[in-house]
């Protein structure tokens, strides 16, 4: 067993014997099983209408994730060999807007509300105390996160709203070009672990956005993922930068969570290193609402 590459929420290790290969996801931050059960019951039903992704293999006990000893909890996954979707292709933004589609008609009628991640973004006295962590501990950042949390903050947390009740579809959440293995078979979706309630009109505009070049959009590849989406039968529109409030509770709340991660003392050396750079990568890449305005302007209604 070989570690392979990391994650936010887990190190992905390649376990292989006697000609076959498997992926196991350590999980360092604990684990929901409940969630777990969402993840494989959504996976399992995506397959059936023809998405391909990795089976998640049950434990002797028929759970999907197991704890070995030692505080981890793994789960095993089959290995899919392939290089990571190229969201410029033509044909990968087709298969990603049908699949897109096909999960949100499979998904319809949810009742259950999403969860706060997804709704909802730290107060300005939480903004203020991981500031202050940050500074304490005297990280080459702070003053970058101090701006981020006067300018970005502000702006783009104004948006981030509760989903209204109509709407709301199960998905898979984490919709990103990261999250899709193109192999000598065609994509795979990967990365299960989110998997709940959404609004598709808010999963729909986060997933164009990072689809066609995030802040440095490309008007043709949104347009080519809108037109895939609508005609596999997607009904989700973009109505205004009010769409987009998953995208910025998601940006938001993961600045805010690896800013916290990098300062705490109960997480290994490693785990805080890791943080402190996604935290750093984050804060420069916050969404542009100058670019959200060209995708609605491009495709909404």
């Amino acid at each position: 067993m070989v570690p392979v590459t990391r994650g936010a929420l887990g190190q992905i290790w390649k376990l292989s014997g006697d000609g076959r290969s498997w992926a196991v996801k350590e999980l360092l931050f604990g684990c929901d099983e409940a969630q777990v059960a969402r993840e494989a019951a959504l996976r399992d039903s995506a397959a059936a209408l023809g998405i391909a992704s990795p089976r998640l293999h049950p434990a002797w006990h028929g759970a999907h994730v197991n704890s070995p000893g030692g505080g981890s909890w793994v789960k095993l996954y089959d290995w899919i060999d392939g290089a990571e979707a190229d969201p410029s292709d033509p044909a990968v933004l087709d298969w990603f807007g049908r699949t897109m589609a096909l999960l949100h008609r499979a998904g319809e009628g949810a009742v259950e509300g999403p969860g706060a991640w997804y709704e909802r973004c730290p107060d300005d006295a939480a903004w203020e105390d991981v500031l202050k962590k940050v500074r304490d501990a005297g990280l080459a950042w702070a003053d970058e996160l101090d701006r981020f949390i006067t300018t970005s903050v502000p702006r783009l947390g104004q948006w981030v709203t509760p989903s209204a009740p109509g709407g709301l579809v199960t998905s898979h959440l984490d919709l990103r070009p990261q999250n899709v293995l193109v192999g000598r078979d065609g994509p795979v979706l990967l990365d299960w672990d989110n998997a709940g309630t959404v609004s598709a009109e808010r999963e729909f505009a986060r997933a164009v956005h990072v689809w066609s070049g995030g802040n440095d959009v490309d008007i043709a590849s949104a347009r080519r993922l809108g037109r895939a989406y609508r005609e596999a039968g997607g009904r989700a529109v973009l109505t205004g930068p009010e769409s987009f409030s998953m995208l910025f509770a998601t940006a938001l709340n993961y600045v805010h969570v690896q800013a916290e991660t990098a300062v705490d003392p109960e997480v290994t050396p490693e785990q805080r290193d890791f943080a402190a750079r996604q935290a750093v990568t984050c804060l420069r890449e916050a969404p542009d609402l100058g670019a959200v305005s060209r995708l609605v302007t491009a495709l909404g209604t």
